[in-house]
């Protein structure tokens, strides 16, 4: 059974252009469309379909993809939220993120990427490309102190993570590496990254952040 998508874009040529496109996805469907976010809340009202992705447009009329993002995060949590906008300013990007958006993608990106971040997506995860990853890992404190906990566990490979739990046993660096089949070189790099990156010092740091964000 194929995942199944709601596109929200008030341009009707590039919501047909993008349907089509999804078209030719082996594991993917598009149920409808809307042109603006009141449009999808009265089809979620008449008893439209609720999808498991809403493709969500940034700018549009009458209800944005910020109030959007906002309103299906509060009454469908369930369903996940690609953005999908011209928009790569901060600003956008940092809202659509506080408001659940699970990733976040530029129109002119490529057929094979967006159904790519779609994979990522439809498995409760997170797909930014590398220009939003380097805006959310160099945000600050523009985000409050839990939407830039979230924001950096989202960008987090599973490796990062793992290397994370391991860190809260009691198994040497070099045992961490041997179980993850990693060098000691590489295992250095994880380390002080995940330091630049979590703005913490030492392992321990490491054990607390992982314990505090619910990995163990």
């Amino acid at each position: 059974m194929k995942h199944s998508i709601v596109i929200v874009d008030d341009h009707v040529l590039i919501a047909n252009a993008i349907r089509s496109i999804i078209s030719d996805f082996e594991d993917f469907e598009v149920l409808y469309e809307c042109y603006n976010g009141q449009e999808l809340v009265s089809a979620f009202a008449a008893g439209q379909p609720v999808p498991e992705i809403v493709l969500l447009d940034v700018s549009m009329p009458l209800m944005d993809g910020f109030e959007t993002a906002l309103w299906l995060k509060i009454n469908y949590p369930s369903v996940l939220v690609l953005a999908l906008s011209m928009q790569n300013d901060e600003n956008s990007l940092i809202k659509m993120v506080r408001n659940g958006a699970r990733g976040y993608l530029l129109k002119n990106t490529s057929p094979t990427e967006l159904e790519h971040a779609l994979h990522i997506v439809i498995k409760n995860a997170f797909y930014y490309p590398e220009w939003a990853s380097n805006i959310l890992f160099s945000i600050g404190g523009k985000l409050s102190e839990t939407a830039q906990n979230d924001s950096v566990m989202n960008l987090l490979s599973e490796k990062e993570k793992l290397f994370l739990i391991l860190c809260t046993t009691e198994m040497s660096y070099k045992e961490i590496g041997d179980k993850m089949s990693l060098s000691g070189r590489t295992v250095e790099n994880y380390r002080d990254q995940l330091f630049k990156r979590l703005k913490v010092k030492s392992r321990v740091g490491l054990a607390m952040y992982a314990m505090k964000n619910n990995l163990v």
